[in-house]
């Protein structure tokens, strides 16, 4: 009997040793891609650091990808297969088979900074205007300031794409452009540098559909486990950045390469104030980008908001209590 149990015994310790190690070897490695350094992004990095991928099987790592054109470039291309962007109405529009699964921005955290002498929106007539790329959040922006102030963005405006924050910031130091969009993350250093802070984007209550999770209806396909964790995660990420801002900041600090006091608060802020605990795209804000993108995409006037989401993600974690129990596992401050 004492031979039996110590038997026993050893096997179940033979079996936590070897278990071990497999489960790690278990997770999947994917590679999850984000376009900019604002807090928008940073569900990707939060899931990341604090293991909520991998509580879901996923070995993520995070790319950068500079800008929403060469994100959504990638994203067609396969590599990475999910990557969180902005741009999934524009590329299917052109002939793309790319998806929506969960969604972060409903309207754009877009300020506009401009340069000493310019003190009023009006006077941007004319000048010229940073945006980070063709086809970028700050592109549409600056279509949305456009239509505010009644000017023409194609012929009242000179937009000139001049990459990520830090790079723009340069632009407007140097007097390459006379006015640029900063986000809440970039905003305090253009403050500091006593740029004029003109009209935040956001205010004028326009309902975008901005960034968000995307992946290709065909990796869904093949992929679809992968890509339920990988949403799990991500919105696990929200939940966590809520209830726990200090640990939230380190991350942000990381990956904004900042320890600036004012950028990380400020980020903060901005993602308490502006990221949904659901994040459920928005069909009127796909309206809105299929009818500012009609004038030279005349496939959009014929396009449905419907085809370029996939809510089957989202809607089974609703019935599954996901939610619900999200709520109870990081209760509000």
């Amino acid at each position: 009997m004492k031979l039996f149990f110590r038997s026993a015994v050893l096997s179940a310790l033979i079996q936590l040793c070897v278990c071990g190690p497999l489960s790690a070897q278990e997770l999947k490695k994917i590679r999850i891609g984000y376009p900019s350094l604002s807090f928008r992004q940073s569900n990707v990095w939060v899931a990341r650091e604090e293991g909520l991928f991998k509580k879901y099987g996923l070995e993520v790592e995070p790319i950068f990808l500079r800008g929403g054109q060469l994100a959504t470039q990638a994203l067609a291309s396969g590599d990475p297969p999910i990557v969180n962007i902005g741009t999934v109405v524009q590329a299917n529009l052109t002939g793309f088979n790319l998806v929506l699964i969960a969604a972060v921005e409903t309207k754009y955290d877009q300020i506009v900074f401009a340069r000493p002498g310019i003190t009023k929106l009006e006077q941007l007539k004319g000048k010229r205007f940073g945006i980070s790329g063709f086809g970028a959040a700050t592109h549409y922006a600056a279509i949305v300031l456009a239509r505010h102030l009644n000017l023409d963005p194609n012929k009242d405006l000179t937009l000139i794409p001049g990459g990520p924050d830090a790079e723009r910031l340069a632009a407007l130091s140097t007097g390459k452009i006379d006015a640029t969009f900063f986000s809440s993350s970039g905003a305090p250093p253009a403050r500091k540098m006593g740029f004029n802070e003109l009209l935040q984007i956001a205010d004028l209550d326009v309902e975008v559909q901005g960034n968000g999770l995307a992946t290709s209806r065909d990796y869904i396909k093949s992929n679809r486990d992968t890509v339920k964790s990988a949403v799990k995660g991500f919105v696990e990420a929200i939940y966590f950045i809520y209830a726990n801002k200090k640990e939230a900041q380190r991350v942000f600090a990381k990956y904004m390469r900042t320890n600036d006091p004012a950028v990380l608060e400020e980020s903060y802020q901005g993602y308490i104030q502006m990221i949904p605990k659901k994040p459920y795209p928005t069909l009127k804000g796909i309206q809105f980008m299929l009818d500012m993108l009609a004038e030279k995409m005349p496939q959009a006037k014929n396009a449905k908001p419907e085809q370029f989401v996939d809510l089957s993600f989202l809607q089974e974690l609703e019935k599954e209590g996901f939610f619900n129990e999200m709520v109870k596992r990081y209760p509000s401050k």
